[in-house]
């Protein structure tokens, strides 16, 4: 798989701003900059909400949004990897008040952690 080419690429550790590590905060693995297309689905609501990633890894995202989702609220999260879609049941674990939410990746349907694994790869070499 190719980056997309309007990706920022690089960036490990993008924290919002104002925002200090806590040992609870440190992250399992690195984080990249990059603006993937996501669509997450609320458990309870029909309609999806149509975002994109201001990071990512092989644990989670964070996304921008004005209305932030409440923390624990589980999440089915599509990330459209080069036109791909791949599936995975997330929780939202960070909550910043009209900024966004961070989002825990806890389960990939069928080959979504392979393929989500094989494009960070690509675009980390």
């Amino acid at each position: 798989m190719s980056p997309r080419k309007n990706q920022r690429l690089n960036s490990t550790d993008a924290a919002p701003s104002g925002s200090t590590l806590t040992e609870r905060d440190r992250r399992l693995c690195p984080r990249y900059t990059l603006q993937v297309q996501i669509e997450l689905h609320q458990q309870g609501s029909a309609d999806p909400l149509r975002l994109q990633t201001t990071d990512i890894s092989r644990g989670g995202c964070y996304v921008q949004m004005p209305t932030p989702l409440p923390v624990g609220v589980f999440v089915q999260a599509i990330l459209w990897l080069d036109s791909y879609p791949i599936v995975i049941r997330g929780r939202v674990v960070t909550h910043h008040p009209q900024f966004g939410n961070g989002i825990m990746f806890v389960e990939f349907e069928g080959p979504a952690e392979q393929l989500l694994n094989r494009y960070l790869d690509a675009i980390t070499t």
